[in-house]
């Protein structure tokens, strides 16, 4: 297709791009599995769930939201541009709208630096970019493209996703951005698949290629399931969604780490703290830290590239006075300071501190206790485990202080050093170290049941530093 049909205003529209290009650019390893700058260095996707950053918070709130995540350790903030909760028509904290007359072809832009909504856009992409992160891209949440719940229109076809992609393409072509089409909405037809083509190949034309580009799905299901095969598709997210349980919902991501072609993946969406678990507070209560990092280490030694952490008030900016969706329990500006936020960081460093690229999801480490369903276990209780492909180190996941036993030979060395390593505080201590032979058994420092650890085996030989270090 074509884009010489954009429209003289649309095209002047997107000439206000921000500055040259600070943000190393990201692209995919050579083997496919995970992103790394343009020098090869690895890149821990880290993403924090903001999905109204752009449409509710002023510039000084989004300041102190945006270094409060990079002093987290955070490397991506997810938000969306045509925002969920009415942002067609509810205007941002400055009395602005998106579009004129909710049309896409038309974004609503004015001279000068701070007179439009794009502008305030542009100032939250340049603030979260001087800190370091990226800014995980929606170009629109998808109830704006096919109403299933929430407020918003369809406003979007092919035609018009195309010209509103290329824009937008041209607009952030230098700044720190990764692509996000989607928003939580089934593909259903057709009509819908050819959307995010025509999109994605917007915001091509509009960029050069100059991001990596993905797709958010709908609870329970990824992006491979509408589009693994697409060209315009860099790497595979998953919504592996509200639930606490490994089975039925987290297992899938080595489903698609197993997928052929070979592609990175990562959850989007897993349970945000302090959400309705399995959106039904009156049965299950709400989640807590411990539930918000279960999900963290099951998708990462299952195969995933990163990881995305949210908190139900933060993802909706709520605060005193704003319209709540499902009874967030506190102030976004509060629940940032929430204990799960800050223990993210702890398992980046944890896998940064070894060999990353070469990772690799290992369950046949752990020894199947004779009460499988005890270790490696189900459901919340769900063991885990990883190593490198050369086998020089290996870590286990116990999400219960529960003893297990592993295989030792499957580290390399005549000689294995063996650590505990604390989740909820990035601590580690030094268990020993022992002859790689046979089987071990370990128990956790802390046999509490809501206390989690990870073990860590290292060939003796190659003088790792201690975990998380």
């Amino acid at each position: 297709m074509s884009y010489k049909y954009l429209s003289a205003a649309v095209v002047a529209a997107s000439m206000c791009c921000l500055s040259a290009q600070t943000m190393p650019k990201l692209k995919v390893s050579e083997n496919h599995r995970f992103l790394v700058t343009s020098e090869g260095k690895p890149f821990f996707y880290l993403g924090d769930t903001a999905w109204e950053l752009f449409h509710r918070l002023n510039r000084e709130e989004a300041t102190q939201y945006l270094e409060d995540r990079a002093r987290k350790g955070y490397t991506v903030i997810q938000a969306v541009a045509l925002a969920e909760l009415d942002g067609l028509n509810d205007p941002n904290a400055y009395g602005h709208r998106p579009l004129l007359g909710n049309d896409p072809a038309r974004p609503d832009v004015k001279d000068g630096a701070s007179n439009d909504y794009w502008d305030h856009v542009d100032f939250i992409v340049k603030k979260a970019n001087s800190l370091g992160l990226y800014i995980g891209f929606l170009p629109t949440w998808g109830d704006k493209w096919n109403k299933k719940w929430g407020v918003g229109p369809e406003i979007f076809t092919a035609e018009n996703a195309a010209i509103y992609g290329e824009w937008l393409g041209r607009r952030y072509k230098d700044a720190g951005i990764i692509w996000i089409l989607g928003g939580d909405r089934p593909v259903e037809n057709a009509t819908h698949v050819d959307i995010q083509r025509e999109m994605a190949r917007g915001l091509r034309a509009g960029d050069g290629g100059a991001h990596l580009m993905t797709f958010h799905p709908t609870g329970g299901a990824g992006s491979a399931q509408s589009f693994h095969a697409e060209n315009w598709l860099d790497f595979n997210m998953r919504q592996n969604g509200h639930t606490a349980e490994y089975t039925g919902r987290y297992d899938k991501t080595v489903i698609d780490f197993d997928r052929l072609p070979v592609k990175p993946v990562l959850d989007g969406e897993p349970i945000y703290e302090d959400h309705p678990v399995n959106f039904k507070a009156t049965e299950f209560g709400h989640s807590i830290s411990s539930d918000v990092r279960r999900p963290l280490y099951w998708n990462l030694f299952d195969g995933a590239f990163g990881h995305t952490y949210g908190h139900h008030s933060v993802w909706q900016m709520w605060s005193p006075g704003r319209s709540p969706v499902n009874n967030p329990l506190m102030a976004w500006d509060t629940a940032i300071a929430q204990p799960g936020a800050g223990q993210m960081q702890y398992a980046r460093k944890l896998l940064e501190s070894r060999p990353f690229l070469t990772r690799i999801p290992d369950d046949s480490i752990l020894v199947t206790d004779r009460v499988a369903t005890s270790v490696p276990g189900t459901g919340r209780y769900r063991f885990k485990a990883t190593r490198d492909q050369a086998g020089t180190y290996a870590m286990i996941y116990a999400p219960v202080g529960r003893k297990f036993s592993v295989h030792m030979d499957k580290i390399r060395g005549t000689k294995l050093i063996a650590w505990w390593f604390n989740p909820r505080n990035g601590e580690a201590s030094r268990i020993g170290e022992f002859d790689n032979k046979g089987e071990r058994e370990f128990t956790p420092p802390d046999l509490g049941e809501m206390t989690d650890w990870v073990l860590v085996l290292d060939d003796a030989s190659k003088k790792y530093s201690s975990p998380g270090r």
